[in-house]
Formats: C-alpha cells, sequence, structure tokens
C-alpha cells in the first residue's frame, strides 16, 4: 500500500507539473488577447506576480545546480568504482554527446536549406542589433580546453563554471574510490550530503506546478501571437529539425542499441519533457531525470547520476539546431552565399561551442555570437531571433534533455546497467 501511495504521489506531481503549464499557457493567451494593456495587467500581474513567482522558482533551481552536480559526479563516479569501467562510460557518453551535436547541426543546416527561412525576409527591422550581445567575444579553442582544468576550485564553485565543476568532481570521486575504506569518512560525507540535496530538490519540486504555471503565463501574455508571425518560417525550421532529432535521431538511435520501444521510453519521459519544456533549463530537470530513468526505465543510478549532469553541461544538441537553421536564416536574409567549407566549419564551431554551454534558459543566443563569427556572418540577425527565442528554448531544452536520457539508457544498457523488467513492467501500465 505504502508503495502505490508513493507512486500516486509522484504521479500527481507531473500531472500537477503540466497542468500547470497548460494552464498557464491559456491563461497567457487570454491575457495577451483580451485583456487591454493598464496598470493592473503589465505591473502588478505579469511583472509582478508573475515575474516573481516564476523567476523565484528558477532562483531556487539555480540555488539548488552547483552543489547538486558536484555531489551527484561525485557520488557517480565514486559509486563506479573501478577506474577502467569509469574510463568507458565517460569516454562512450562523451563520444555519443558530441556525435549526436554534429548530426543535429547537420540536420539543422539541411532542413534550413529546405525551408529556406531567411529568403524574403526584409531585415530593415533588425539593422539595430542587441549591444551586449554583439560585444561578445568567444573564448579561442586552446583557452575552451584549458579552462576545463580549475585554478581555484572555490571560484570555479562560487561562480558555477560547469566544465571546471565537473573536471574537479570526476578527479574526486575517482580518488575516493581509488582510496576506499581509507577515506570512508569524506565518501560517507558526499553520499550523505548528496541524499540531502536530493530532498531539498524534492522539497522545491513541490512548488514547481505554480513556478510553471507563471512563467509560462507570462511568457504567452508578453509574445502573444503577433510576435511569432514575421519569423514563422525560421521557427517551423528549428521546430522541425527538432522533431527529427527527438523521434527520429535519438529514438533511432534507442532501438538500435537497446532494443526498447521508443514509444513506450517517450510516454515514460514525457513528463520529465514537460517540465524541461517549461523551465527552458537542463539544470532544473537533473533529478527528475534520474529518479524517472531509474523508477520507469530500469536505468541503474550509478550511471545515471553521472552520465546526466554530464549532459546537463555538454549535450546542447537543441541549442547546436538553433544554431545551425539560425546560420541558414541570417545568410539567406542578408544575401550571403556560404560554401560547404562554410557549413564544415558551422558543424565544428556549433559542437565546440555546445560544450559547456550553461544549462540555462536563452544562453545559446550569447553562443551563436561565436558561431556566426566563425563564417563572417552579420550578428545583427540576433536581434530579431532573440525576440522569439523564448519559445524555442523551451522546445530545445526538451529536445535536449531527451538525449541526455537516450544516451544515459544506452549507455547503462552497454554496461550491464538496465534492468529491462522495471521498463518492461512500466510498458504493461501503460497499455
Amino acid at each position: 500500500m505504502a508503495e502505490n501511495t508513493n507512486q500516486k504521489k509522484k504521479l500527481g506531481l507531473t500531472t500537477k507539473i503540466f497542468i500547470g503549464l497548460i494552464a498557464g499557457a491559456l491563461l497567457g493567451v487570454i491575457l495577451n488577447i483580451f485583456v487591454p494593456s493598464g496598470y493592473v495587467k503589465d505591473t502588478i500581474i505579469i511583472e509582478g506576480v508573475f515575474y516573481i513567482i516564476g523567476q523565484g522558482f528558477i532562483r531556487l533551481m539555480q540555488m539548488l545546480v552547483v552543489p547538486l552536480v558536484f555531489c551527484s559526479l561525485v557520488c557517480g563516479s565514486m559509486s563506479i568504482g573501478d577506474t577502467k569501467k569509469l574510463g568507458n562510460v565517460g569516454v562512450r557518453t562523451l563520444i555519443f554527446y558530441l556525435f549526436t551535436t554534429a548530426l543535429a547541426i547537420t540536420v539543422a543546416l539541411l532542413v534550413g536549406n529546405l525551408i529556406n527561412p531567411g529568403i524574403g525576409l526584409d531585415m530593415s527591422a533588425v539593422q539595430q542589433a542587441s549591444t551586449e550581445i554583439a560585444t561578445q567575444e568567444a573564448a579561442s579553442f586552446a583557452d575552451t580546453i584549458l579552462n576545463i582544468i580549475p585554478t581555484n576550485i572555490f571560484n570555479g564553485l562560487s561562480s558555477g563554471t560547469m566544465l571546471q565543476i565537473i573536471f574537479f568532481a570526476l578527479f574526486l570521486g575517482i580518488i575516493l574510490a581509488k582510496l576506499g575504506d581509507r577515506a570512508g569518512i569524506v565518501s560517507n560525507f558526499f553520499s550523505q550530503f548528496n541524499d540531502i540535496m536530493m530532498e531539498m530538490t524534492m522539497m522545491v519540486m513541490a512548488v514547481a506546478p505554480f513556478g510553471v504555471f507563471c512563467l509560462i503565463a507570462r511568457t504567452f501574455s508578453t509574445l502573444g501571437f503577433s510576435a511569432f508571425i514575421p519569423m514563422l518560417k525560421y521557427m517551423g525550421a528549428v521546430l522541425l529539425a527538432l522533431a527529427i532529432q527527438c523521434f527520429i535521431v535519438y529514438l533511432g538511435l534507442l532501438k538500435v542499441f537497446t532494443g526498447l520501444n521508443p514509444f513506450i521510453f517517450i510516454r515514460n519521459f514525457f513528463p520529465v519533457m514537460a517540465f524541461g519544456f517549461s523551465t527552458a533549463t537542463s539544470n532544473a530537470t537533473i533529478p527528475l531525470s534520474i529518479e524517472t530513468l531509474a523508477a520507469k526505465m530500469g536505468v541503474s543510478k550509478k550511471i545515471s547520476s553521472f552520465t546526466i549532469p554530464l549532459g546537463a553541461t555538454i549535450n546542447m544538441d537543441g541549442t547546436a539546431i538553433m544554431q545551425g537553421v539560425a546560420v541558414v536564416f541570417a545568410a539567406q536574409a542578408f544575401g550571403i552565399d556560404l560554401t560547404m567549407v562554410d557549413y564544415i566549419t558551422v558543424i565544428g564551431t556549433a559542437t565546440l561551442a555546445s560544450i559547456g554551454t550553461a544549462g540555462i534558459p536563452s544562453v545559446g543566443l550569447i553562443t551563436l555570437t561565436m558561431v556566426f563569427n566563425a563564417v563572417g556572418l552579420p550578428v545583427q540577425a540576433i536581434a530579431l531571433i532573440m525576440g522569439i527565442d523564448r519559445i524555442l528554448d523551451m522546445t530545445r531544452t526538451a529536445v535536449n534533455i531527451t538525449g541526455d536520457a537516450v544516451c544515459t539508457t544506452i549507455v547503462a544498457n552497454m554496461n550491464k546497467s538496465l534492468d529491462r523488467e522495471v521498463f518492461r513492467l512500466s510498458r504493461q501500465k501503460t497499455k
């Protein structure tokens, strides 16, 4: 009976999140279309209640990110124990993430050239680019590699530099696994602190339906449909490429490497996708992804506690797709012909740009500058993309975390850490 009660509670939370998502979208559209602008609507409701509760929820999730990722990676690498096995898991995960990212950009470039989103667009509306975006300077490749190694881990922790945190956490976890009982007190500290962070996350998640409701309501009440009309072709191209990546590439790889039913997988993982969509941050979904993969897919937490936080930082296929389509859009809108070498450069640059991209809303617009500069495209086009990026950002976050989950399931299967009986039972429950 207690087990059934717990399952109902979990189902209740994800259902409430989804209800909050739908209700927020409906209220936002109603406010945008039917309620005239005024002090009550704009200042009190949209920029007051919706903004404070929505951003307050995001801040709660951001508060958890660094200690949660750090502890889960230390415990994940420590629990795998065998350094050779950890190396196998790490290499397989990294190869999968880089491969799917490069594939995602290729899909985006093909879809972009098929739909031609920039042809016939009047660019006079975007001649003034965002100064903040335009002045961003991308680090060199050498600096990107060197910046992975922290000179001061406490600075890295306080500033939330995720690649440095991941590097140190993995290093620490490997050493703790190697020392075994000699470092038992420290190992127990991280295991218990990880439990504390998971419990804290679940407490924050209890208010998720309200946070999601306010985030979505503010987005739709501010943008409405009018902001989408000039960019429908661009949006359509991005959404089509995201759909291909999610439902053909990911699910195809899942079927090939695990033999699991892709439709049952998506059905089980959909609540996490909905939550990622509403928050537009990969980091916020880390605990929910790990728990869902364990409870519904049979993935060992020893694997997922390593691959999911890693994926939230380096696996940004959705962001890479946006960048690929944006390159085609900008080139066509400004009448610039790109060569095959330029497209290859875009694939390489966007793949590298996705590594270390923080799992927070709209960060892809910053790294897009690096991609544009690589092939000599004007950054003015980013100003127009910014206007409708929020809805696309939400969608690509859902794709990003789905890629993380598929990779985790495949790696778990390769390392004999996938309990197929759990997946089979979840399949029966959905019938």
